[in-house]
């Protein structure tokens, strides 16, 4: 019998592939999500790609009485990948009480309701932002979690520590914490994809609709970093090669390997990209021409941080394998592809 698999945020963007890929491992999945920053026609499209329906409940994490009835109605859910949460760094600095009670509520309503349900593991969807701006690079694991850059990164430490508290205090549940670094590109298919509502607060989806003449003009936030070209450097990851991050980790917990109730493993390439280096790779592998310009910094913006994700690849037996080239031609085509279904 297929293990269900509770997703929440399901319909998101990393949320999305991820549900794909579990199908694709043989789980059942269950998608909760409030669609406030995805549409319910995803749901269509993962069937289209896997092949399988996933079964979806429109529900909000912070409603404990609708998330507890997901879970009587979808009786032996092993595990919850939880996802949902308000994610954008700027927003999160002009927004910081709404991002307080998403992120942290959320997750307390589900740490609450998993020994109920006898649900007995979670992985979950955390940051390299816990890491703030690191001594030393790249980044592994231990090293020392900073103050919190954004109100979003704080909640990601914070959510991280309710884990350890709820574990440490005798829950029966065992966690596996996956901070990745910045998740880019598509599906292959080109029907899933990041499609955020309004104007984009990510880098991709902004730098592609304004390739496709949506948006006037990219702004690069700051060149006058400590960095070779003077932009802020990321450790760019391929959203489907972090997908199957979270298909590894659920195998772990749900097999029983887990050497302590709560570990981290860093989801990342290992490579830093910067900026402008990412936009001058996005023109080389497509042919098309961006209209780019530099601006101020932002606030909340880290200047360089990319993975040492040694431990998932030794320990997790995952690695990242997409290019960097293959991974921007799938954000481009996944942009072309919503112009043809009249998206902009």
């Amino acid at each position: 019998m297929k293990q269900k698999i509770l997703v929440t945020g399901g319909t998101g963007y990393i949320g999305s592939h991820t549900v794909v890929e579990l199908q694709n491992a043989g789980y059942e999945v269950v998608i909760i999500d409030n669609l406030s920053n995805s549409n319910a026609d995803v749901v269509d499209n993962i069937e289209k790609v896997s092949g399988i329906r996933p079964a979806f409940e429109k529900v909000d994490c912070l409603d404990y009485e609708g998330l507890e009835a997901v879970f009587a109605k979808y009786e032996g859910i092993k595990a919850i990948i939880h996802f949902a949460a308000s994610k954008a760094v700027g927003e999160s600095v002009e927004k910081p009480l709404k991002y307080y009670r998403n992120n942290l509520m959320s997750l307390v309503n589900l740490l609450e309701l998993m020994p109920k349900y006898h649900v007995g593991g979670i992985v979950f969807s955390s940051s390299c932002t816990v890491y703030g701006q690191p001594d030393i690079l790249p980044v592994t694991e231990e090293a020392p979690i900073k103050k919190a850059e954004s109100p979003y990164g704080n909640t990601k430490q914070i959510n991280e520590e309710i884990i350890r508290d709820t574990v440490a205090s005798g829950a029966p549940i065992n966690a596996i914490l996956l901070r990745y670094f910045n998740p880019i590109g598509a599906h292959p298919t080109a029907l899933l994809g990041e499609l955020p509502n309004g104007v984009p607060q990510n880098l991709i989806p902004y730098l592609t609709q304004t390739a496709i003449g949506i948006r006037q003009q990219l702004s690069v936030f700051g060149d006058d970093y400590d960095t070779p070209d003077g932009s802020c450097i990321r450790d760019f990851i391929n959203v489907v090669d972090l997908a199957k991050a979270h298909v590894v980790a659920i195998d772990r917990i749900l097999e029983k390997k887990q050497a302590e109730q709560v570990e981290v493993f860093n989801i990342g390439t290992g490579r830093g990209l910067s900026v402008l280096e990412l936009i001058h790779a996005f023109e080389a592998s497509t042919g098309v021409k961006l209209n780019y310009k530099i601006v101020g910094r932002r606030a909340g913006d880290i200047e360089k941080v990319w993975a040492n994700p040694e431990r998932a690849n030794n320990v997790l037996g995952w690695k990242a394998t997409a290019t960097i080239e293959d991974t921007l031609r799938s954000a481009w085509n996944w942009q072309l592809k919503l112009r043809e279904r009249g998206i902009q």
